[in-house]
């Protein structure tokens, strides 16, 4: 079995390029996903398809996942038909989801007692970082496990940290999260402000982004509220899925979040009114409709 072949499971709006981008740096990759067509995407361009979990892990000393949430990732590695049953002894399995950290726990047990080294690696930076490589990668497990692997990760990312034991990547992937949805929705009402002050938002933009209030997420989602623009880069729902377990391991260690769960609930009502799969700036949306004012002048 090559050491440069890996196990690619998840195919998604974040899988795809990171498997793409695995593909240019030389890896030979044998992927699967639930839905058939993202596999025969990612065949045409140079992978091996499988027909579940376990085959791809059958065919790769590594197997990388990339899944929505924890019950995802618990089925995907864990569950009939999954990479656990398809895993030698030896072999290593990256969860690269956002999930709850308690869930990463469980899938490091399940495989230690396999034989199979663990890693959960969640990342930060949506498509377009995925897209670019460049993406902020937030590591648990073992040392030993890490050094051997982060060769690979930093084909995917611009940043790869080892924060800790099992689950300390997607503990620091929480706390990531609160900052950018506190950020994004200050950035929403700042906007909404403005415009309805009579503004130009874009003229208000360019003021403030040089001084203490610039910041990534300022730059990355206020072009999008002025242009109106809520194509997703990251999902309303998955970022409304992290806040939750932000919140459930807020309430397991006895941490108030009392802005997280205020933002979260902002989530919440946007996919209930059918904005789940636009992308998390347009939190805006939920401050315009309490103002009513639109930031957008298109």
């Amino acid at each position: 079995m090559s050491s440069k072949a890996i196990g690619f499971v998840g195919l998604g709006i974040m899988g795809k390029p990171m498997a793409r981008n695995l593909m240019k740096a030389g890896y030979s990759l044998t992927v699967y996903d639930v839905v058939a067509s993202s596999v025969e995407e990612i065949a045409t361009d140079g992978a091996v398809p499988a027909s579940s979990s376990a085959e791809a892990a059958e065919k790769a000393p590594v197997v990388i996942t990339m899944l929505p949430d924890s019950a995802d990732s618990e089925a995907a590695i864990l569950g009939p038909g999954g990479v656990l049953e398809g895993a030698s002894e030896g072999s290593v399995v990256i969860d690269m989801s956002s999930i709850a950290p308690g869930s990463s726990q469980k899938i490091a047990a399940a495989c230690e007692t396999a034989g199979v080294d663990f890693l959960d690696a969640p990342v930060s930076g949506g498509e377009p970082k995925a897209v670019d490589g460049t993406l902020a990668i937030m590591v648990g497990g073992r040392k030993e496990v890490f050094d051997r692997h982060a060769d690979i990760l930093d084909k995917m990312g611009s940043s790869v940290v080892l924060c800790g034991g099992y689950g300390a990547g997607n503990t620091t992937k929480l706390a990531n999260q609160i900052i950018v949805a506190a950020n994004i929705e200050a950035v929403a009402e700042a906007l909404v402000l403005a415009t309805k002050a009579g503004l130009d938002p874009n003229v208000v933009y360019e003021a403030i982004r040089g001084g203490l209030a610039g910041s990534t997420v300022l730059d990355a989602k206020a072009p999008m509220m002025i242009a109106g623009n809520f194509k997703p880069g990251f999902r309303v729902r998955l970022h409304q899925k992290d806040l939750h377990n932000a919140l459930l391991t807020g309430k397991e260690l006895g941490v108030p979040l009392p802005v997280t769960s205020m933002v979260q609930q902002m989530l919440g009502a946007l996919m209930n009114s059918g904005k789940a799969d636009s992308d998390h700036s347009a939190i805006a949306n939920f401050i315009e409709g309490m103002a009513g004012a639109a930031i957008s002048r298109d």
